[in-house]
């Protein structure tokens, strides 16, 4: 949803600059549990009832959070609270991290395989797929047997499917036409 996007991302951008000034694995590893927790339907329940005080949603929170919560982050979610915005944790999460892969050049690499892939395999293909991309990589490794052999990669909106799937789905074409 764009609003929800739009809403979010100055959010966000707050949230990344204040993690420029400190640690920022710290940081993305907070933003992705707080955005984690935030998926979670019983905790925007919880967050969206009347009867529930901005304090007690507060102290919820911060029993929840296993990273170590400091006095900026107990503010953020503070505010957050105070301003009826905790659904936009999810938001808040990922264009954190969009804006922490674009400062490090990195992108996130979904990759398919159609049979488990060695932790060897999986070096070997990313440095290959980052010199094709042109940037470093965060690869998220699945299995999907319908693939029958090969990989799909997908970075951003780029789709590289060189599955035998696929290429039996171009002869398929191919032969129809």
């Amino acid at each position: 949803m764009a609003e929800l996007a739009t809403v979010a991302r100055p959010y966000a951008e707050a949230l990344f600059r204040v993690a420029q000034t400190g640690d920022m694995a710290a940081w993305s590893t907070l933003v992705a549990e707080l955005a984690n927790i935030g998926t979670n339907p019983d905790v925007q329940d919880f967050a969206r009832n009347p009867n529930v005080t901005e304090a007690q949603v507060a102290d919820a929170f911060a029993a929840l959070v296993q990273a170590p919560m400091t006095a900026e982050a107990t503010n953020f979610i503070a505010m957050l609270i105070e301003n009826g915005r905790v659904s936009l944790l999810p938001e808040i999460g990922a264009q954190f991290h969009m804006l922490k892969n674009a400062q490090e050049g990195a992108a996130d690499a979904s990759i398919v395989s159609a049979f488990v892939l060695s932790n060897a395999q999986v070096a070997e293909l990313v440095v290959t797929l980052e010199k094709k991309f042109g940037r470093k990589l965060n690869p998220t490794v699945t299995v999907d047997s319908s693939l029958i052999g090969g990989v799909r990669v997908v970075v951003g909106d780029e789709v590289l499917d060189t599955s035998v799937r696929a290429k039996l789905q171009q002869m398929h074409v191919a032969l129809a036409s």
